[in-house]
């Protein structure tokens, strides 16, 4: 009994001092709210996630691998005199000075893509020009040949004879995306191998009407002329285009535009192992329907290609699709927009079966053609 008293008084005398202090702690949380606050926030702040930014902060490494691939192209074309006609009358031709023939330089650049000496660049830095000289990043000038062109993408193959030729590193371009960071090398204003920075602005960009064939990667990486026809790189130094074309005015800093590496590729082994490049063709004049063009025509559909002509003899043509008639699926894929329709058929080896569906008037009928080759550009 008297253990059990004593065991109680204990009790009471240790729970004193936890409630004072538990009434304490109470008093000072509710007129200091901030140490409530700071402990909420601490365990917030544990909790949350950072970002994780990665990249490089040097693309040195990139530059040393792909800069030996790019060469520095200058041209030269021999301008002929023009003669007046009265320069070759016996009286009037003394009134007539003898123009002397002149020599115009212009330049670009290039990419080895092979260690055998084959070069893309872009075929209107090439274009009716008697000379061509190519300056490697290693000092070295060598003459080249043109082994052929493509017109259709603005892209032409060279060749040079020489020892030790860095070919470059392919990359992927149907990989990269909107904001990934890209290096353009070439030779802008002739002042030498130069290279700039930017990000990938747009990928698959088209209807710009520079070329009849146009799949795009759009950087904003300044590209001057001179440029055209060099590597457009990633930061691991492959390449993910061949410099094209520029778009600039008063009202804009410049926006760049780059033929894919494989459409490159694909070119260059073409022209090496056909002397040509190899297209599918329809033979058909179509435009694209917009809902303006539907409005109009009272028709019911969204997109498609209406067929304004076709070529006689040409593959629509053989096939029996008339003018008036709308192309709205492709083998199997609808059709959205007319540069990738014309992009699809030019990927089908010419002599191939395409599927076509079309409507006529209220019809929809499913026309087998047979794919032509696509006429050379001039």
């Amino acid at each position: 009994m008297a253990r059990n008293q004593l065991l109680s008084r204990m009790l009471d005398f240790a729970r004193l001092p936890v409630l004072a202090g538990l009434a304490a702690a109470a008093v000072i949380l509710l007129f200091f709210p901030e140490f409530r606050s700071h402990q909420h926030q601490s365990g917030i702040a544990a909790e949350e996630p950072r970002p994780h930014w990665s990249g490089p902060v040097s693309y040195s490494s990139a530059v040393k691998k792909a800069a030996p691939s790019v060469v520095n192209i200058y041209t030269q074309t021999t301008v002929k005199r023009s003669s007046h006609p009265l320069s070759r009358h016996p009286f009037f031709k003394r009134l007539y000075k003898q123009q002397p023939e002149r020599v115009e330089g212009s330049l670009g650049s290039g990419v080895i893509m092979d260690k055998t000496g084959f070069i893309v660049t872009s075929f209107h830095v090439v274009d009716s020009v008697d000379e061509i000289l190519v300056l490697l990043y290693d000092g070295r000038e060598l003459p080249a040949s043109i082994v052929g062109t493509d017109p259709d993408t603005d892209l032409a193959v060279l060749k040079i004879t020489g020892d030790n030729l860095q070919n470059i590193e392919l990359g992927n371009p149907n990989q990269a995306e909107i904001g990934d960071v890209v290096l353009a090398i070439g030779n802008p204003f002739g002042m030498g191998q130069t290279v700039t920075q930017g990000i990938i602005s747009a990928t698959q960009r088209n209807g710009l009407n520079l070329n009849n064939l146009e799949n795009y990667i759009q950087t904003d990486a300044d590209i001057n002329p001179g440029n055209s026809g060099g590597a457009l790189i990633d930061v691991q130094g492959n390449l993910l285009g061949i410099n094209a074309a520029i778009l600039n005015n008063e009202d804009s800093d410049g926006i760049g535009f780059a033929v894919p590496a494989d459409e490159a590729y694909k070119v260059l082994n073409h022209i090496i192992d056909h002397g040509r490049v190899i297209r599918g063709w329809l033979g058909v004049e179509a435009i694209e329907i917009t809902p303006v063009i539907a409005n109009k025509l009272s028709l019911n559909l969204s997109n498609g290609l209406l067929v304004t002509a076709t070529v006689k003899g040409g593959p629509t043509n053989k096939a029996g699709i008339l003018p008036g008639d709308i192309v709205t699926s492709i083998n199997g894929m609808s059709v959205t927009d007319r540069h990738r329709s014309i992009s699809q058929i030019a990927d089908i080896i010419p002599g191939q079966p395409i599927e076509l569906v079309i409507q006529r008037n209220q019809l929809i009928l499913n026309i087998t053609a047979t794919t032509g080759e696509r006429p050379a550009a001039h």
